[in-house]
């Protein structure tokens, strides 16, 4: 299952988190080099996608045997040609849309429902907390790669069914997150102080809970989508995911699998681009807790 050595940091002991608090988290955020560095590639992998029509060199789509694996280095296919003879360079481009599509939309859908399920479960504790959280621990009595090949074989290949299957997977390990935080924050002074004047759960939740909350929830989170990523590349990689002729990393590693002792150079460059998203998100997520962390 997907691991929660991410953890949260500490639970803070103040009411809510001030501004100051949120200045000093992106002060230090800005210090940390390789997390700024691990920014910037995604910022540059982001423009990508959206300016793909206008960076990619040929239409990704058109394929001719007469380039048919051709190596890197090949006139007017600066990245070689695929095993249709197809510009590398442009699919990896345009791949860049659907693999970022696929990896990363399922991670906030899934912090929106597991932070919902999992501060309703901690708040509420009892029976309540019970249903919810035993629920959530029939997920993790599987493994998430193959959680995500089940799901996504039960719901049929297609870009949106993966995308469901991958949410799936990731709202059981928010939810416990969130319910675990949330119930550390319902025994403080100030939340007991809150529900003693007659405040309602509704109220006592927006000012006083959620704010302690969404915090570590979220850093937790984003440390998900590098793994949303690969599985992401992985569903389609063994079809369960996008479907030819769409360019996406991991659709295209699949094609290119029979290539890799003629072209391996060729072949290896969307697990590269796979590779280096992951880690950016995962260097970026490293940073973001680190500077949260009040003692950095």
């Amino acid at each position: 299952m997907v691991s929660l050595s991410h953890a949260l940091p500490a639970v803070p002991t103040v009411v809510a988190r001030s501004p100051g608090y949120w200045s000093g988290v992106f002060t230090r955020l800005s210090r940390d080099k390789l997390a700024m560095a691990a920014l910037a590639i995604l910022v540059l992998i982001v423009l990508m996608a959206i300016l793909a029509p206008y960076l990619a060199p040929a239409d990704p789509a058109k394929a001719t045997m007469l380039r048919r694996l051709k190596p890197i280095g090949t006139p007017g296919y600066p990245l070689g040609g695929d095993e249709l003879g197809r510009d590398m360079l442009s699919r990896l481009i345009y791949g860049s849309r659907l693999s970022l599509i696929m990896g990363v939309t399922p991670v906030p859908v899934a912090f929106v429902i597991g932070t919902i399920l999992g501060v309703t479960a901690g708040y509420a504790g009892g029976f309540l907390n019970t249903v919810i959280m035993r629920t959530a621990d029939v997920f993790f009595a599987f493994p998430s790669v193959l959680l995500a090949v089940a799901l996504s074989g039960a719901l049929g290949a297609g870009l949106l069914n993966a995308m469901v299957a991958l949410t799936i997977v990731f709202i059981p390990p928010v939810t416990r997150i969130a319910e675990a935080v949330t119930t550390q924050v319902r025994n403080l002074d100030y939340v007991e102080a809150a529900r003693t004047s007659g405040a309602g759960a509704a109220k006592i939740i927006r000012i006083h809970v959620l704010p302690n909350v969404l915090g570590p929830v979220f850093v937790y989170a984003t440390s998900l989508i590098s793994v949303s990523m690969i599985l992401a590349a992985g569903l389609s990689f063994l079809g369960l995911g996008v479907r030819p002729p769409e360019a996406e990393w991991g659709l295209m590693l699949n094609t290119l699998r029979t290539a890799i002792y003629t072209q391996p150079m060729v072949a290896a460059l969307p697990g590269i681009m796979i590779f280096i998203t992951s880690i950016s998100f995962n260097t970026l997520s490293d940073g973001l807790r680190s500077a949260m962390d009040v003692k950095a």
